[in-house]
Order: structure tokens, then sequence, then C-alpha cells
């Protein structure tokens, strides 16, 4: 087991300052980014596609971003507003088009931001379905008159935020077509001088790290499907940190994952934060598979 305090050290999973620790909590406790990689016009880019959840409703956030760090087109999906639960939006991108569609008017949410069923979000691209998510796959193509593309868009990265006291849960699917899977983690940092960590798939524990205060960094191999899954784990907030701080966990499907921390005297914890920077683009180049990123904060 290495250490990665390069990758996730005490500035790394510091995302709040204490003045608006309150005001972000409230707000990361339902958040869900998911970011998919795809070809426009022959180039990479990056399709962003944010669920929200707050006081007044959901909202939906859909962006596209080139490799250079430059923003190509960005809108807001509000369903809460009847008027625009149902539409499509249409942008240019180097001279060709592409248009949005979607159709969130029976859809279903649960407690998190993301909605369950009952609904569909299409990207089009010169009259080829780019990006099609949600249950309502004819509906979608019906809509949009749009033909299977040639490069759909991989899902490549999956930004969560989760709350708790010492059990923390998300549903989890690492691999295309693949199992949805109970993800729990549970760790004890108040009632114990000893804490520990554990990890658990579909109620499993397949994961467990003793003496976690001498162990609060680290990176371990487990086997999910029957397939290797590099886990990576900052708990240093939870442990020594501001009360509000939170901790950072990252489960890596490819089995070279170790590549991406060897030979690397520093790597910008950044690259977790913002799918738009440029070590997070030099990290998803590498060709390291999916990566699910929790963000767990502890409920006071």
């Amino acid at each position: 087991m290495r250490d990665f305090p390069s990758c996730f050290g005490e500035n790394g999973v510091q995302v709040a300052d204490s003045t608006s620790s309150g005001v972000f909590r409230s707000t990361a406790q339902n958040l869900v980014t998911c970011v998919y990689s795809c070809k426009l016009g022959g180039k990479s880019c990056l399709i962003i596609i944010t669920w929200s959840k707050n006081l007044v409703g959901q909202c939906l956030s859909v962006e596209i971003d080139d490799w250079m760090n430059q923003c190509l087109c960005k809108f807001d999906i509000k369903p809460w507003l009847f008027a625009k639960r149902k539409g499509s939006k249409s942008f240019e991108i180097n001279s060709i088009e592409v248009d949005a569609y979607w159709d969130l008017s029976l859809a279903k949410f649960g407690s998190g931001p993301e909605a369950l069923e009952g609904f569909y979000l299409a990207v089009v691209f010169n009259g080829e379905m780019v990006l099609l998510l949600g249950d309502m796959r004819k509906e979608a193509f019906k809509k949009t008159n749009a033909t299977p593309g040639f490069y759909n868009a991989i899902f490549i990265t999956k930004k969560e935020h989760i709350f708790g006291k010492k059990l923390y849960v998300t549903k989890a699917q690492f691999w295309d077509n693949g199992q949805n899977h109970n993800l729990s983690i549970e760790c004890d940092t108040v009632s114990t001088d000893d804490p520990s960590l554990a990890i658990r798939i579909d109620s499993k524990t397949v994961m467990q790290v003793k003496h976690l205060r001498w162990k609060f960094r680290g990176n371990q191999t487990i086997l999910i499907d029957g397939l290797p899954v590099e886990v990576f784990w900052d708990v240093h907030n939870w442990l020594f940190g501001p009360s509000f701080g939170n901790a950072v966990f990252m489960f890596q499907t490819c089995s070279s994952a170790e590549k991406l921390w060897s030979g690397q005297p520093f790597f910008d914890s950044s690259a977790l934060l913002s799918p738009s920077s440029q070590n997070f683009r030099e990290f998803k180049l590498q060709g390291l598979g999916f990566s699910l990123i929790l963000y767990a904060w502890k409920n006071e």
C-alpha cells in the first residue's frame, strides 16, 4: 500500500474555507457531476452533466468543454419550472450545430439530485446522437431524428458529495452495462480511540483499514465483478482537520492505476475538483478507465 499525499494533501481535499463552510455543505450534499469524453467534429471534448438539488428544487447543468480548458457552451435546465421540463436548445461549435434535447416531465427522483427514470437527455452533433442519458431512448430518437453516433460518449468520471455520521452510502456502476452496486463506507472517528475504515459492496466487506490514524492516506486494490479496482482514500480531515472537513475516496477501474502515481513527484489535487483543468485532462488522457470520486461530509 502506498501513500499519496501529493494527490490528496491537506490542501487538496479542503474545498471550502471556514467562512463558507455552512453554505457549501448544504449544496455539496446534493451535487453529482458526470463527465463524458466524446468526439465533436473529430476533436476531443468533454460533456459535463451536473445534477444538483437545493431547497427550491432540482437543477440540471450541461456544459461542453474542449481539451484546452475552454467552455464551448453551457446551459441550465430547471425542472421545477414547468415550461422547461421538456425542451431543446441549439448551439454552434466549430461552425457545426449542436442540439440538446430533454424531457424531464415524467422524471422520478430519489433522495439524491439525479433523475432515476422516466426521462431523457440527448446531445446531438451534426445529426448524430453523441450522448443519450435516461431510459426513454425511443422517445429521444423520435424527437431528435438523430442517427446513432459513430463515436459514442464514454463515461469517464463521476463525482458525488455524500453525507453521513459514520456510514456513507451510494450506488455505483463501474463498467459499461455492468451491475449497479450498493457501495457503503463506514468509519467511526468519534466513539473510538483507534478508528478503522471499512468499504462494502452489496453488503460484502471488500476492504478494511485498521489503525486509521497511522494510515489516513493510502491505496489498495479490490475486486468488483471479478475485475481489479484501485481504491484511494484520504481521511485526514476527519481525524485531524476542522469539524466541517471532508474525506475523499476515489475508485479507479484500471488495473494500471498505479501508473498514475509512480514517477510523478507531485500531482495537483485540483485535477479531482475541476474537470476542465489541465491536470484532469492529462489524468484522463492516460486511458485509466472510469473514476468514481466521493467527497464524504460528516453530519453533526
